[in-house]
């Protein structure tokens, strides 16, 4: 299922907006239906009054917003330097190359946390099946349905920030593999539940800021909105679907 989603998000074509707009809101609808109500069942204790896995939602919101505003920053400083060098073509193309490195390096860790993320799935069907069978079983179809999401976000986010083809290929087979490989760990021990859920908190805030600081802003900005809002509310009832049916 997640090498299908990716598939699906290759063939797309010109039809990129209306991707970016599905994918975001699959994200959203993981966000909000999976991965925070997961993570604050898993992490109810509270410092202050605040739910740790919020606090922790909170931290991953803010770390990939700092992780991207110095790239940012990075890229702004080199433009500079190289507006100083007019002229010098060579030092241009070091600027482009090094920006270009810097947010295809945001891409792959954002891949990286969705694999991460996928190794967690298979840590629950690990979990479910050593409480039963039946438990087992409901888990695995809703991490299967869930898989192919997760692959087409993969594939999707990595592309967006300039990696090339064999290396959202690449991470896309990490993912594929990543479910199987989370279950096989759990024959030999079982994670905290308490550290599961503020790792599903912290992971829950990373996807929100990818969903709305730039993927929807991304899919919106070369074509009319209304096709691209649609798709964005059709996957966050897909996933709606997808959960409560699993539920």
């Amino acid at each position: 299922m997640t090498l299908i989603g990716g598939y699906v998000a290759q063939r797309t074509g010109d039809r990129r907006h209306l991707v970016l707009g599905f994918a975001a809101g699959l994200m959203l609808g993981v966000v909000a239906f999976d991965l925070l109500p997961e993570s604050l069942h898993e992490a109810p204790a509270e410092i202050d009054g605040v739910p740790q896995a919020l606090l922790m939602f909170a931290a991953g919101f803010l770390t990939i917003h700092v992780i991207e505003r110095a790239v940012a920053i990075h890229r702004g400083h080199e433009g500079e330097y190289a507006a100083h060098t007019h002229g010098h073509h060579h030092v241009q193309d070091q600027v482009t190359t090094a920006s270009g490195n810097g947010y295809q390096g945001v891409g792959v860790t954002a891949a990286l946390a969705l694999v991460g993320h996928s190794v967690m799935d298979g840590f629950a069907i690990g979990a479910a099946f050593q409480a039963g069978t039946t438990v087992g079983t409901v888990v695995a179809i809703a991490v299967v349905a869930h898989d192919f999401a997760d692959g087409f976000n993969t594939y999707t986010i990595t592309r967006l920030y300039g990696n090339d083809r064999r290396r959202a290929l690449t991470l896309l087979a990490a993912d594929a593999l990543a479910p199987v490989t989370g279950a096989a760990i759990t024959l030999l021990f079982t994670i905290p539940h308490h550290l599961l859920g503020l790792y599903l908190g912290f992971f829950a805030g990373f996807l929100l800021y990818l969903a709305t600081s730039d993927i929807l802003p991304e899919a919106h900005s070369p074509h009319p909105s209304r096709s691209t809002l649609l798709c964005t509310l059709v996957g966050v009832g897909f996933m709606w679907l997808v959960i409560g049916l699993a539920g």
